[in-house]
């Protein structure tokens, strides 16, 4: 094991430029996305853009703040993180699990102040109404890959052993319901346990009940079927209701050609697309920059995502390679999903395209997590 220094040498400078290329890029497609819709509903076009610029200043201080602690030392407060996150979602779940929802005790208006229902899923804790909530999920990915990697790092572990702790907080993430979020954190804690040393054959079985388990969801919920109904037979979908969210995705992405209708001249933000600048940013991106547009994005993430693969293969000891393996399948697989469901590959989930999308929950622990990722590049081993 490589010893480690105080300051080895300097973070991986493409990482940082890298990210903070995506986070400026992202205000500005936030406000541009945005500009219609906070006009109308807030009346000035410069609310999303404030607010998402607050958000990445935030993003940016814990960041440099958990850069400055070092991985190592960050690393410590797994446990404490797991169980405050694990707290957080079994009161946001608690109302939707069976036998346990008639166990309920707190007086329901101070619940719902703290948790309320919103489209059907208590996904946000409010501290402040208004000003200050945050979604405990988005937390959740954060602490599994600081707790996981520092228990992983110190000795293997039976597989049984593994899968109970992230089968119990994948479930209250189902709970609540958030079905897209729990499939993005249980393939995040799949694959620090695959690089832990797990042999692949283990995954066999899991990957086979996991299947099962999807298919089980997907039936039990109408929701869920129509999504599905529509990704696999777009044609016959309701145009003006199942299928009007792809529909309009799709006309902002073809529209936009090979280069694009020029920055700001997207039509589809003007009411037509929904979530437009959160889940759907990237339709508005292909609209107005095209093909040629989008692909600079692609390589941007894909870009980022290699660093991470490349620190973690250089990470001077198991916690390091563990906590970068960790954040680089994080950024991996929201974005591969967020673009999938953008172009169509995949039914749509309503996972923001990190880093870009607007919100507050999902940028700051995104950049908490880069941190993090920078900390361990001050140690790693570096290959040209």
């Amino acid at each position: 094991m490589v010893k480690l220094k105080q300051s080895s040498h300097s973070p991986d400078l493409a990482l940082l430029i890298g990210v903070l290329a995506l986070l400026v890029f992202g205000v500005v497609m936030v406000y541009d996305a945005s500009v219609v819709y906070a006009q109308e509903s807030f009346g000035g076009k410069y609310h999303f853009l404030l607010l998402q610029a607050g958000w990445v200043g935030l993003g940016i201080f814990f960041a440099t703040l958990v850069y400055k602690i070092g991985y190592r030392n960050f690393a410590k407060l797994g446990p404490a993180l797991l169980g405050g996150t694990l707290i957080l979602l079994f009161l946001a779940a608690w109302p939707n699990i069976p036998i346990l929802k008639y166990l309920f005790f707190l007086p329901r208006g101070i619940y719902d102040r703290f948790f309320p229902e919103i489209y059907g899923a208590r996904r946000w804790l409010v501290l402040l109404p208004g000003k200050i909530s945050f979604q405990p999920s988005e937390l959740a990915k954060l602490s599994a890959i600081v707790y996981f990697s520092t228990w992983l790092a110190k000795a293997k572990r039976p597989l049984l052993k593994f899968l109970i702790p992230l089968g119990l907080l994948s479930g209250l993430i189902l709970f609540e319901p958030d079905y897209g979020t729990a499939m993005v954190f249980a393939a995040i804690g799949l694959c620090i346990y695959f690089v832990s040393g797990a042999h692949l054959l283990k995954f066999l079985p899991i990957l086979g009940v996991l299947g099962v388990l999807g298919i089980l969801m997907i039936v039990s919920s109408p929701y869920r079927m129509r999504r599905l109904e529509t990704y696999l037979k777009p044609a016959t979908a309701d145009p003006l209701k199942s299928g009007y969210h792809i529909q309009q995705i799709l006309i902002a992405v073809g529209s936009g050609g090979p280069f694009g209708l020029g920055f700001g001249q997207s039509r589809q933000k003007y009411d037509y697309l929904p979530e437009v600048s959160t889940d759907s940013i990237f339709a508005v991106v292909g609209e107005e920059l095209g093909f040629a547009g989008a692909l600079v994005v692609m390589a941007a993430f894909s870009f980022l995502i290699y660093k991470g693969l490349m620190i973690a293969r250089g990470a001077p000891d198991d916690l390091g390679k563990l906590i970068a393996t960790g954040v680089s399948c994080w950024l991996a697989i929201q974005t591969l999903i967020n673009l999938s469901a953008m172009t169509a590959l995949l039914p749509l989930t309503g996972i923001p395209l990190p880093l870009i999308s607007y919100g507050g929950s999902s940028m700051v622990f995104m950049m908490i997590a880069m941190g993090l990722l920078l900390s361990v590049s001050r140690y790693a081993v570096r290959r040209t």
